[in-house]
Formats: C-alpha cells, sequence, structure tokens
C-alpha cells in the first residue's frame, strides 16, 4: 500500500494545520496515507504525542481471560472461536474462571481484560455472575469486560435493553468495556471479514449508551488486511464524531491483522482470509499509527498492543504516536494462536520498563482509568547520549 511524494505545498499545509492545532480532514487523512516518507510523518505524530504525554509511555499489569471460545460467529480472521462440541472447544465455569484469575494475582495484578466467544446456550445471568465473583476473589482488580459485540448478544439472550444489560454489570462491578467488535466499519469491506450482526450503529450505540453511565472505553480498529487507507481514515474519523459528543474513548488502539498459519491444535486454517492477504509490514504499521494520532486529536492515548506488533515495531511505534504499551499478558488467543514471530506473550514488568527506557521513554505504571499508580525513572541519560562501543 505504497503511496508516493507528497507535494511540497501540501506537506506545508498539512505541518502548518497539525504544528497550529486543526482538526485534520478526511482529504488531509488521505494525502498522508499516500505519502511514504515515513519520518516526515512520525516526526508529525511525535509532535502530537509529545504535546499530549510528554516523554511518558503509560503501561499497566493486565492478564487476559478468556472464559469461553464457543462462538456462534464465524468472523473470517479470527481463530480463537470453536463451535460447540469441536474438540477444543472450552466454557468454564465461574468458579474455575475465579481460580484462573486467584492465580495471576500474584504479579500485582490491577486489570482483569475479559472477551468469550458469543456463546449460544450460556443464559444471561451466567455474566453478571462472574463479573461478581470475580470482583468478590480480587477486590483490587478492575474489570474490563465484553466488547460492544457482546453486549449486543446479551441483549438478545437476556430480552432486556443495552441500558439495563450495562447496569446490571456496572453494580457486578464492570469497569469499562473492551474495545473488540469494531474491526473496520465501512461496510464495503465488513461484510467481507464480520460474521455477527453488530455494525457501526449497534457498536456506536453501546459505546455512547456506556460513557453515558460514565464507563470510558477503549477503541480498536483491525488494519491490514482487505481494507485501504480510506477504510481506515474512515474508520478513526466515525471514532473522532462520537468522541466529539461523548468524550469516552480514553485510548485508540490500531491492532495488526495477524496470519495463523495453523492452528497448531488441529491443523486447520480457521482464518479464511489469509489465501487474499498478507500482513502489514512494519512500515506501514508505523504509518497507521502515525496517522492515527493526528487525525484522532480528541482522545488522549493511543497505545500498541506489543503482542501482534512484536516487541521491536511497538518500540518504534512509541516514536510514531502511540503512548502507552499493552502490559503483561500471559495468553491472548483472540487473533494469533500460532505467531511465527517469535514474539513472547508474557513480559515481566521489568522486561516492559527496559523495553520502554530503551526506546527513550519514561515509563509510568496506569489503572484501567489512566489514573497514575507508579511513576518510574526514565532512560539513563549517561547511557544514550554518549556514543556506545559496539559489543562483540
Amino acid at each position: 500500500m505504497g503511496g508516493g511524494r507528497m507535494d511540497a505545498g501540501l506537506k506545508r499545509e498539512l505541518e502548518a494545520k497539525v504544528t497550529a492545532g486543526e482538526r485534520l480532514s478526511r482529504e488531509d487523512g488521505i494525502a498522508l496515507y499516500a505519502s511514504d516518507d515515513l519520518a516526515w510523518l512520525g516526526g508529525l505524530a511525535h509532535e502530537v504525542r509529545t504535546r499530549k504525554n510528554g516523554d511518558v509511555v503509560h503501561f499497566n499489569v493486565n492478564r487476559h481471560l478468556n472464559m469461553t471460545n464457543v462462538c456462534t460467529a464465524s468472523c473470517a480472521y479470527c481463530s480463537f472461536q470453536r463451535k460447540p462440541g469441536e474438540k477444543d472447544a472450552y466454557t468454564m465455569r465461574i468458579e474455575e474462571a475465579v481460580r484462573l484469575a486467584k492465580a495471576m494475582e500474584s504479579d500485582n495484578l490491577t486489570e482483569l481484560h475479559i472477551v468469550n466467544g458469543l456463546h449460544p446456550n450460556l443464559p444471561w445471568r451466567y455474566y453478571p455472575r462472574s463479573l461478581s465473583e470475580l470482583k468478590k476473589a480480587l477486590p483490587d482488580v478492575s474489570l474490563k469486560a465484553f466488547t460492544a459485540t457482546e453486549i449486543h448478544h446479551f441483549e438478545t439472550i437476556s430480552g432486556l435493553s443495552a441500558s439495563d444489560i450495562l447496569d446490571e454489570l456496572i453494580e457486578a462491578g464492570l469497569e469499562s468495556l473492551t474495545g473488540g467488535g469494531a474491526e473496520i466499519f465501512d461496510w464495503e469491506v465488513r461484510q467481507h471479514i464480520v460474521d455477527h450482526r453488530t455494525h457501526w450503529e449497534d457498536w456506536s450505540r453501546i459505546h455512547r449508551l456506556a460513557h453515558s453511565k460514565g464507563l470510558k472505553t477503549p477503541s480498536t480498529m483491525l488494519y491490514g488486511h482487505i481494507e485501504e487507507p480510506r477504510h481506515r481514515v474512515d474508520h478513526v474519523l466515525r471514532l473522532r464524531e462520537l468522541q466529539d459528543e461523548t468524550g469516552g474513548f480514553q485510548v485508540f488502539i490500531p491492532l495488526r491483522y495477524q496470519h495463523d498459519f495453523v492452528d497448531m491444535k488441529d491443523g486447520k486454517v480457521r482464518n479464511r482470509l489469509q489465501a487474499r492477504t498478507t500482513m502489514a509490514t512494519g512500515a506501514e504499521a508505523l504509518k497507521t499509527f502515525a496517522v492515527s494520532r493526528l487525525l484522532f486529536d480528541n482522545v488522549p492515548h493511543v497505545k500498541v498492543f506489543w503482542v501482534m506488533h512484536g516487541l521491536q515495531t511497538a518500540q518504534l511505534a512509541l516514536q510514531h504516536g502511540a503512548d502507552d504499551m499493552d502490559g503483561s499478558v500471559v495468553e491472548y488467543k483472540i487473533t494469533h494462536d500460532a505467531d511465527n514471530y517469535g514474539t513472547p506473550n508474557k513480559l515481566t514488568r521489568d522486561d516492559l520498563l527496559e523495553l520502554i527506557r530503551d526506546a527513550g521513554f519514561r515509563p509510568v505504571e496506569r489503572n484501567t482509568r489512566y489514573e497514575i499508580i507508579r511513576e518510574y525513572p526514565g532512560p539513563d541519560s549517561g547511557r544514550r547520549e554518549s556514543p556506545q562501543p559496539m559489543r562483540v
């Protein structure tokens, strides 16, 4: 998805807009994607990121809990879902989920991130009950749970409105929705990749409702499959408009679509897109972070989820608009059960601090609401300023 050289006049005009803090248009976004000058794009995005977040990189210590992988949908990019009765389909009893979560507590956990398949037979009561039991077991851990797609599914199985559902989940301990189910909103692309009923209208309705109840939520975009840059721009601008209205999004998370090769357990390829796609390169990823940071002017944070980008690209993303590096994930199964990139699936706090300092930033640990829990010393200036002899 390469572009070319940008007209010098247009370049100056975009620079002036960014420097003045003026909002960029759809055309500006498309023009930025068309530029191959990654250093220039990264520099502009870094200017905006520094204006908003200084030299800080936020992180939190979180764990992912997937209570069931049974799902009625068969989204084209997903290798997580299983149909009822498939060999490695699973659904946890609530006690089992609590036991698993309790075992993670020793890592100074501050957030549990819960996403499930759309299970056809689990009763609605299972979900608020699981939250209240988890909250009882882990009173100091924030519960960030469910995508808008899951909330929409709960409406169907419970007969309740999303408003009542959210009230009940909040009472059970819900602190934030997750950002999933967004993928790409444009119907031209969406109809080929998504196999559930939750599209822009319902996704935005549910996040709007959550914001009206005082929840802050993340927003996401799955990029690097069959979409074009204009679809990414459209996606961000829809979110930007909703943010103008509610102010409830805390962070935007570009997620790199993954090839799965084969799912190791049974040798099946569940990802139906990979025959006709190549994954986004590191450069395309960095461009996506930069343009997203420049367009999404009213969201405070942009997060790089290192599990999907690899550690080096994640470090570089911090120079291209991102100011948040998602925490120490033990297992994350939604889009890649088989990563051939050697990306670890767990980092310790010390690993993460080292990565952030190595990229030239000051690490700050936050909670789910982006309140600061602890600040750490920044990079060792002595080490960075003087050229170091190469280790042989």
